[in-house]
């Protein structure tokens, strides 16, 4: 930072011509300092002498600021090269699952981050229901042609809970079928939609995500938005009851409009080996350009969580039980995405 230029008390220049007039007071000599409000005379001070800095009429001198530019750019540089040394030399760690926390931290959370908080702009509400330590489910509404809900989910459990969690998703089996988002998916902590994978990530004490709609709830049509498919048999019902730990039901608002679905290429489809072929107002007419997500505005809640470890071991094994807690989760979720709906004025603002 450039050091401020001081004008000199005695340059006429600097002062208007009332100020002149007020720099001699009344029975002083002619260009004495005026004493300031609150401190003593010049004449008080021991040896009626002028302090070097009132004489000059400059300002003491200032410590300069801590943490300036130049070094926040120097410790960015300095972390982004042992970072780099890490990955080139192997000095990193995953998990058994292949998650790598230091690369989705610095890097995929990264790149995720402006897509949320600039693009589609997320609103998290309820996060203070998603516990600081343990175990915890989170069961989401599923939607937007392509999976963005759940890599916004992510971001937004990270960023916003006090605790910075990390948030564990179950994918697809499909997710771990595509060459580069295989490897990617893995480095990011998603796993296979299994109970055992599941089970075991919840017993370590991990925040899971899971979003039971599937396929049936991104490959939906346009005019079923917000509307829940079907959750499935309970699978996650059980394994959170064996795990012990709470359900934590989400809602999503905004996804449903990114690439609004108004037709499905069935044929196409199954020649690719994919669910559906989306067609959208879009893609595949703008070709690349179409894969473009609308910016819509986004609004994610957590409600009030669902405690299991309450229920004996053997209440897993309970179908009943299961369902009945299964279509709790499903209502719960399915009031909240209306109740949202109604309080939003506008689909981009």
């Amino acid at each position: 930072m450039a050091d401020a230029k001081v004008i000199p008390f005695d340059d006429d220049r600097s002062r208007s011509g009332a100020a002149r007039r007020r720099s001699v007071l009344p029975g002083s000599g002619r260009g004495q300092v005026p004493a300031a409000a609150g401190t003593a005379p010049v004449s008080a001070l021991p040896g009626g002498q002028v302090p070097e800095a009132a004489a000059q009429g400059a300002a003491p001198p200032q410590e300069p600021l801590e943490g300036s530019r130049s070094e926040g750019w120097d410790r960015r540089i300095a972390g982004g090269l042992a970072f780099l040394r890490r990955r080139v030399t192997g000095d990193y760690d995953v998990d058994e699952f292949g998650y790598d926390e230091e690369l989705t931290d610095q890097v995929l959370m990264s790149v995720l981050r402006p897509l949320a908080d600039k693009y589609f702009r997320v609103e998290v509400k309820g996060i203070e229901n998603i516990p600081s330590d343990g175990g915890a489910l989170i069961v989401a509404n599923h939607s937007g042609t392509l999976p963005l809900d759940g890599l916004m989910l992510q971001v937004a459990v990270h960023d916003n809970h006090p605790a910075q969690r990390h948030l564990r998703l179950l994918a697809a089996d499909l997710v771990f079928m595509l060459p580069v988002v295989n490897e990617l998916a893995r480095k990011a902590g998603h796993t296979l939609a299994c109970a055992e994978d599941a089970e075991r990530l919840l017993q370590r004490g991990e925040v899971v995500g899971v979003m039971p709609e599937g396929f049936k709830g991104i490959g939906k049509p346009f005019g079923e938005r917000y509307k829940l498919q079907r959750f499935g048999r309970g699978g996650f019902v059980s394994t959170a009851l064996r795990a012990g730990v709470p359900i934590v039901p989400c809602s999503i608002v905004g996804a449903e409009e990114i690439y609004p679905m108004i037709g499905n290429a069935k044929t196409l489809a199954r020649v690719l080996g994919i669910p559906y072929f989306p067609i959208t107002p879009t893609f595949p007419w703008l070709g690349p350009l179409g894969a473009l997500p609308l910016p819509t505005k986004w609004t994610i809640q957590f409600g009030e969580p669902i405690e299991t470890d309450g229920y004996p071991p053997e209440a897993a094994e309970d179908p009943m039980l299961m369902f009945n807690l299964t279509d709790q989760v499903r209502e719960q979720i399915q009031h909240t995405l209306y109740k949202l709906l109604v309080q939003r004025r506008s689909v981009f603002f």
